[in-house]
């Protein structure tokens, strides 16, 4: 503490830097509960009857499983010296499985809070039948196609774009939305909040700097309506040349904790159709499908062009053909190259929102989609 101290006081004055939070900006707002004891005093023990639960369906179909089942207890504080004091706890559990033939994959995986949200064997069940759906899967040119992204595929691809949805991002001018705020960007039926007190979301009701988290309206309609803004962003924004181009400036609680270079970010996203949206079940896209692609998850996504949001990446482990409202077989996995901005204009149906978790991003609630003229560039040699 003596050398921060002593730090400090050699640095140049940094007209940007603003006190750290008081007591009035983590005021009074909804309660989250989070933390529940079956999913802390769940023990080694118990995981491994469960993970031996999921063994017994591989083995029923002759496959090979391999996955993870953890679970958690974590704290989180923000106390200083102006009377702050917030405090939040929290339980998380989560199983991922995946299910191997010889010439197949196919997987699962759910994260929630209470552990018996979570169904072990329910889970392999889908894994199982995946990979046994998929086996020797034929091969189909690359092209435009019709796609219904389940709703861990729809997560990995669109948290590519929630960096870009900071103040401190369109400052930096490293953010696609960077002169398109107001604008309808997206479909009339994408409907985009950041909502921590959305009952099946997680993570504490505060930020970094131990600001409480704001209920923000992204888009709605397609129409980007706001940023979310830690505090020094609010400030920097409000006297800069964006100010009039940002929709509403205020700190929203979506800081990172300080010092840090990355500013804010939506952690806690709900993605549904806009309001008056009639929902489609999965089962009711296919039928409604003369032929198209069905795609359980996605993998190795990168970024390929910024402003319009490009991105590439590959289908994995259940992707399959669909013809005549049927799906019909296993296909060999594609690479995809694809405009998050175009694909959001094309989304002809949605799914009632989930709690989905992936690989490539945080856990959102999201629909399943389905997309027309998704573009896959390529195909995998599995």
């Amino acid at each position: 503490m003596r050398a921060s101290e002593a730090l400090a006081k050699v640095q140049e004055p940094d007209p940007d830097l603003l006190p750290v939070a008081d007591a009035s900006e983590f005021a009074s707002g909804p309660e989250v509960g989070r933390a529940f004891f079956e999913t802390a005093s769940l023990s080694p023990q118990d995981r491994s009857v469960a993970v031996g639960k999921i063994v017994s369906v591989a083995k029923k179909y002759d496959l090979t499983t391999a996955g993870i089942f953890s679970s958690s207890e974590s704290v989180e504080a923000v106390i200083n010296s102006r009377g702050l004091f917030a405090y939040y706890t929290q339980t998380s559990s989560e199983i991922s499985i995946t299910m191997l033939s010889g010439s197949s994959s196919g997987w699962q995986k759910a994260n929630s809070p209470d552990v018996r949200n979570l169904d072990p064997v329910h889970l392999a069940e889908i894994a199982a039948q995946k990979a046994l759906d998929s086996r020797n899967p034929r091969e189909l040119p690359p092209g435009k196609y019709t796609v219904i992204l389940e709703p861990a595929a729809v997560l990995d691809l669109v948290g590519f774009m929630f960096w870009d949805w900071g103040g401190l991002a369109v400052l930096d001018q490293r953010s696609f939305l960077n002169n398109r705020i107001g604008m309808k960007l997206f479909g009339e039926n994408i409907k985009i909040v950041d909502d921590v007190y959305h009952p099946l979301q997680s993570g504490a009701p505060f930020d970094g700097e131990g600001v409480r988290r704001q209920r923000v309206p992204l888009v709605e309609s397609g129409v980007v309506n706001n940023l979310v803004h830690a505090r020094a962003t609010a400030n920097r924004i409000a006297k800069s040349p964006y100010a009039e181009k940002v929709g509403l400036i205020k700190p929203t609680g979506h800081g990172f904790p300080v010092p840090n270079e990355m500013g804010e970010a939506p952690m806690n996203v709900v993605i549904s159709g806009s309001d008056g949206t009639r929902t489609t079940p999965i089962a009711d896209m296919i039928a409604n499908t003369d032929r198209g692609i069905l795609v359980t998850r996605l993998w190795y996504i990168r970024e390929v062009e910024p402003y319009e949001k490009i991105l590439t990446g590959m289908t994995r482990d259940g992707t399959f053909l669909i013809e005549d409202g049927k799906v019909k077989s296993g296909v060999r996995n594609f690479r995809l190259n694809e405009s998050m901005i175009h694909m959001l204009n094309k989304v002809e149906a949605v799914s009632e929102p989930v709690r989905a978790s992936g690989e490539e991003s945080f856990d959102m609630v999201v629909p399943a989609m389905k997309i027309r003229d998704f573009n896959f560039t390529e195909v995998t040699t599995f």
